[in-house]
């Protein structure tokens, strides 16, 4: 049994920073640990374009406390409207790393989202000639399918099609959440990557429902069956490359969750990687982490490994309940347990 854990410093490949005063609350949760995260475009108004993603990175950036080093990797919220020649241009800048799909009306501020998908091609196609992912929210949201059942049809329905008739798409399916995610992944080849979060490696429907609803762990796309966690543990601590981390940690102040209409999200940054550690140890898969955390995601998005590395030992420690923000409070997600690890070091270079 070992009691100490040295990796790669990670990234995050799917995260919610939010703006304004969220944001700054918010950013030194994740910048403690993480070197680089895409940062999610659903504001409000969202990223759409080249212009509007640079002054977001520029507002992160002044974020930023004294003395962190965090790279913003900036996306473009995906419409009917959005320009492939911006999107290009975008990305030969180096500036946006990837272009991010919300069918609409599927999650929060998604209402800008694709309704139609044949109107999209013309950017999906440039997207491939470049080598430019696109990310998915991995969902439909026609009203007689079953929220349980939107990630499999969306599979089914949307992504397959849309992958055979632009096979050179390079695509993260972000936040997988079921068995038939992590099998299609499985069976896709080249081309396809999903990330999984912290939080579904961890709850299942049973967590959110079982003895009164609890709005922290209230997630979309939300969590599924038991069984459902059980096939994303096995993927994300398998070794695939194909599988790496996206807490999708997305920060809501109490008031919003502890409503009767309450937001979707979980907010992990600031224990994900105590999370994590505990998670593969119990899978007696303590070896694959680096790759999940730190090396599969800069494979995909074709970016160097971060040179700096994190330290993780064996100790329990006491995470903040909530974190403060000039909007009101954030509840941390709790685990239901305490982490038997702890990140003891972090070192940039």
């Amino acid at each position: 049994m070992t009691d100490s854990l040295t990796i790669r410093r990670p990234d995050d490949w799917h995260l919610h920073l939010r703006d304004g005063a969220m944001l700054k609350a918010v950013l030194p949760e994740t910048a403690r640990h993480f070197a680089r995260a895409i940062v999610m475009p659903n504001l409000v108004p969202p990223v759409v374009t080249g212009a509007q993603a640079g002054a977001y990175r520029d507002r992160i950036m002044a974020a930023l406390p004294d003395g962190m080093q965090f790279e913003p990797l900036m996306t473009l919220y995906l419409t009917e409207d959005t320009d492939p020649d911006d999107v290009a241009a975008a990305a030969a800048s180096g500036l946006v790393k990837a272009v991010k799909l919300y069918p609409a009306g599927a999650t929060t501020n998604s209402a800008s989202g694709v309704s139609d998908f044949r109107k999209v091609i013309p950017v999906l196609e440039r997207m491939a000639q470049i080598g430019l992912p696109l990310c998915t929210h991995g969902e439909v949201t026609t009203p007689e399918v079953d929220i349980f059942d939107r990630e499999a049809v969306f599979i089914e329905t949307v992504l397959d099609p849309l992958r055979r008739e632009i096979p050179e798409l390079r695509v993260v399916m972000e936040h997988i959440t079921t068995s038939d995610a992590a099998d299609y992944v499985r069976s896709a080849g080249a081309g396809l990557g999903a990330t999984i979060t912290t939080h579904h490696l961890v709850i299942n429907r049973n967590h959110i429902l079982v003895g009164g609803i609890k709005p922290h762990y209230y997630c979309l796309p939300v969590a599924k069956r038991a069984t459902h966690q059980q096939a994303l543990r096995k993927a994300a601590t398998s070794g695939d490359p194909r599988f790496f981390l996206g807490t999708d940690s997305a920060p809501h102040v109490d008031a919003a969750k502890e409503t009767g209409c309450g937001c979707a999200g979980c907010f992990t940054a600031t224990n994900t990687m105590a999370i994590l550690a505990h998670v593969f140890e119990e899978e007696g898969a303590l070896d694959k982490l680096e790759g999940f955390a730190s090396l599969n995601g800069p494979a995909f998005y074709r970016l160097p490994v971060n040179p700096g590395k994190l330290t993780l030992k064996r100790a329990t420690t006491d995470y903040p309940a909530k974190i403060e923000s000039d909007d009101g409070p954030v509840t941390v997600f709790d685990p239901g347990f305490t982490p038997a690890w702890h990140v003891a070091e972090v070192s940039a270079d």
